[in-house]
């Protein structure tokens, strides 16, 4: 486990030439957390085996971001550490794979840290079980089999969706769009018949963007951060296109005649596009334009040369009491397919605060989206 120095284009470069990688892992993202109370901890493991006299081989990488909790009366400086979507790596490497988990079990004791969460991007499943012509990855025993023997325990906080919904963009739009379910086809047609047209958004169309996002939330009764971070977020990836990377992020508006009525956020890193984002108002709903922006948005990631669209979410339980079910039957409309991953893990270095960590974190919670509610009403009022 080696610290990584170079800079953060090599760090999308290197990220992206390994299995797998994911949007959360880029140096971006970890510049977005920075802000907001995290401390970026990149690192690499080499090949062992490379030939010393060259450059090694990477093999792993992780972004660890580190955030210090204070605790009154304890002079202990107790911190968090959490991988999003890492370490990213071959799973199936069985000795490159316990080589990353000592070193991480390790570090987390070194930075006297609660506990250190992971959620990789592992998949360990295909389709909806018992429904689908599931697939299943044979790893899955063995993964969850060895992280329970290591004293990992799967998280109850579950930061990112476990499952998400993929599109596979290797086919022609013709192809895709023929495994598209029959109404969704249909309502892609009817928007445009409709009149909704679908421009590329710019920075100066954020405060808009947000206006609906936070419109959306109260509306649907999720609850959303502030209009501060979501602009963070938004500016850093549109001002950060990396184009040897293939990292890009683009806002795509739905409008009837010039009249803003929905939009998306579309990311890219790698060989993947992801729906991060999605808003509407109330207004035009019948004229279906959340159906037409996603058309765009599978166009758009094509013409960039993504290969799969990850639509970001799907339901922990495939029945219709998931908070996700409408959202899901939506994204399976579009000819998604389910896909199951690992999901969070934690490895705890101190059981008694991480005890209260748990028991406590769900409380705030709770306050925090009652203040957040409260103050998303509040900033579209004014």
């Amino acid at each position: 486990m080696k610290r990584f120095t170079d800079t953060p284009s090599e760090w999308n470069r290197l990220v992206s030439s390994l299995h797998n990688p994911h949007i959360l892992q880029c140096w971006e993202w970890a510049d977005v957390k920075a802000q907001y109370g995290w401390k970026p901890n990149p690192f690499i493991w080499e090949d062992l085996e490379s030939n010393s006299f060259d450059r090694k081989r990477i093999v792993a990488a992780a972004m660890i971001l580190k955030r210090i909790i204070p605790i009154k009366g304890f002079s202990a400086r107790l911190c968090i550490l959490y991988i999003p979507k890492g370490p990213i790596m071959d799973w199936l490497d069985n000795e490159l794979r316990h080589r990353v988990l000592i070193d991480l079990e390790n570090y987390a004791r070194d930075q006297n840290a609660i506990f250190i969460k992971m959620d990789p991007d592992l998949i360990l499943g295909i389709g909806i079980p018992e429904i689908d012509d599931q697939k299943d990855n044979p790893i899955r025993a063995i993964i969850t089999d060895e992280l329970s023997s290591r004293k990992w325990k799967f998280s109850s906080d579950q930061i990112q969706f476990r499952n998400t919904a993929l599109i596979d963009l290797s086919h022609s739009e013709d192809e895709i769009k023929l495994n598209f379910k029959q109404k969704t086809r249909y309502n892609i047609n009817l928007a445009s018949r409709k009149g909704v047209s679908v421009r590329p958004g710019t920075l100066n169309d954020l405060p808009l963007l947000y206006a609906m996002y936070a419109e959306t939330s109260i509306r649907d009764g999720f609850v959303i951060r502030g209009e501060e971070y979501y602009h963070t977020v938004w500016k850093t990836f549109m001002n950060s296109q990396d184009t040897k990377n293939n990292l890009f992020a683009i806002p795509l508006i739905a409008e009837v005649g010039c009249e803003p009525i929905a939009a998306l956020f579309l990311f890219g890193f790698s060989s993947r596009a992801y729906y991060l984002y999605g808003m509407s108002r109330d207004v035009h709903r019948e004229k279906m334009p959340n159906y037409l922006l996603q058309w765009e948005a599978i166009k758009y990631a094509k013409e960039k040369g993504c290969l799969q669209y990850d639509l970001w979410g799907a339901p922990d339980k495939f029945n219709d009491k998931d908070p996700l079910w409408g959202v899901f039957r939506f994204k399976t409309g579009l000819g998604a397919s389910v896909i199951r991953t690992l999901g969070a893990w934690d490895y705890t270095t101190n059981p008694f605060y991480y005890q209260v960590y748990t028991k406590t974190l769900p409380w705030v919670l709770n306050i925090m989206r009652s203040h957040g509610k409260l103050n998303t009403k509040r900033s579209l009022e004014n």
